[in-house]
């Protein structure tokens, strides 16, 4: 026999007078009721289904509790639209999106625009709900309107004082409590001057960006200023940067090798390069490991994975990646048959340097396996007495290539 559906029914901070016929219905007939203590609080009498509230930590517990009811009318509560950063992709993922049955209540994003008056289609939601709040960092452009869906009562003041610290201070900040419920309450400020004390937990906070002057303003295209980053020399210039992310051509969803990890510049722009993208940063250097992952946290990427180990033996056990980039080490034993042979078929491989040895290890792989060699030489304009003249960097050698 077919399992029976579970059915998700998203619940406002209105509570029963919000809902729709259908998800009252769903909740009247259930045999159980899951979720968390607040939302199965707002439940009038009459569902008389066993109300059960979910455990700490949720995810790994759900598949057994699912499990132990397995046969019977399960109803789960979510907060608003279970599918808008809520428990319904996580039920999706374990009993199957066939016996889903959503039943969605509007998210607190579209309360929050509906309030102040803003598009949702051009508004960024960042959720800093069990992720780090250095996250909000890569969203913070000038002019740009964004929701974060709170962590609780203390999180607009952490807010605040993170934009303080990005140069973001000017930004105005609009915390919206208990929307759509009777103790729906707004208040007001700016991150530089952030007047209030915590309130109400349930919160989502509108910002408006706007950038102090002088402050840095970071692009979304790869070439960050060489002084975004706190590094000790052992870093991808600028330039060379950006030709090599636009070789690596980062997609949604892609894992990044980036080998020899240096100050970490090449897996945080490709992190940088769209909100899903991942990367793994393999640096033997404990210094430089902990220098990688403190400009990953500043530059709004705190997801970037570090790996403290030397090449190639470091890269065993790590997940299979869609491109890989090798900036140090090329002349190790075995370094670039390791990163061949994790590539799987289309995978992209794209190795730099400067050094002669290391230009004939690329050279002969090309021979071998084709793509192309190119060679990147960069100039700048620098003073010679009082004229101006060109100091040349030392030219890099770039072999890129896509696996058969």
């Amino acid at each position: 026999m077919t399992p029976a559906p579970v059915t998700v029914v998203g619940i406002g901070a209105d509570g029963w007078p919000g809902l729709a016929p259908a998800s009252r219905e769903a909740l009247r007939h259930a045999d159980v009721i899951i979720g968390g203590p607040r939302q199965l609080g707002l439940l009038p009498g009459d569902c008389a289904g066993e109300r059960v509230a979910w455990p700490s930590p949720l995810r790994p517990a759900v598949p057994g509790l699912l499990a132990a009811h397995e046969g019977r009318r399960v109803c789960v509560l979510a907060s608003g639209d279970p599918m808008f950063f809520g428990i319904g992709r996580t039920l999706a993922e374990i009993v199957g999106e066939q016996r889903l049955n959503v039943l969605p209540h509007p998210s607190s994003a579209s309360y929050a625009c509906a309030r102040l008056g803003w598009a949702l289609h051009d508004t960024e939601v960042v959720s800093l709900v069990g992720r780090p709040l250095a996250a909000l960092t890569a969203a913070l452009h000038d002019g740009r309107r964004l929701l974060l869906l709170s962590a609780g009562a203390g999180t607009p003041a952490e807010v605040a004082a993170l934009l303080r610290e990005r140069g973001y201070g000017p930004s105005a900040l609009t915390v919206l409590e208990q929307l759509g419920g009777a103790r729906e309450r707004r208040v007001e400020g700016t991150a530089d001057a952030w007047p209030h004390p915590p309130g109400d937990p349930l919160n989502v906070i509108a910002v408006d960006c706007r950038r102090a002057p002088g402050a840095p303003r970071l692009p979304l295209t790869p070439g960050l200023p060489d002084d975004s980053y706190d590094h000790d020399g052992q870093l991808t210039k600028r330039h060379v940067r950006a030709v090599t992310l636009a070789t690596l051509a980062p997609a949604p969803g892609e894992l990044l090798w980036d080998v020899g990890g240096g100050s970490g510049s090449i897996g945080i722009e490709w992190m940088r390069a769209h909100p899903s993208c991942r990367a793994v940063s393999v640096e033997r250097d404990p210094v430089r490991a902990g220098r990688v992952a403190r400009n990953a946290e500043a530059l709004g990427v705190p997801g970037l994975r570090v790996v403290t180990g030397t090449a190639p033996g470091a890269l065993a056990g790590l997940p299979t990646p869609d491109a890989v980039f090798v900036g140090g080490g090329l002349t190790a034993p075995g370094m670039l048959e390791a990163c061949w042979e994790a590539l799987p078929r289309g995978g992209r491989l794209v190795a730099n340097t400067v050094t002669l040895e290391s230009e004939a290890l690329l050279t002969e792989w090309y021979r071998r396996c084709g793509g192309e060699l190119v060679r990147l030489a960069v100039s700048h304009a620098t003073p010679v007495g009082g004229f101006t003249g060109w100091r040349a960097a030392m030219p890099v050698t770039q072999w890129a290539v896509v696996r058969p």
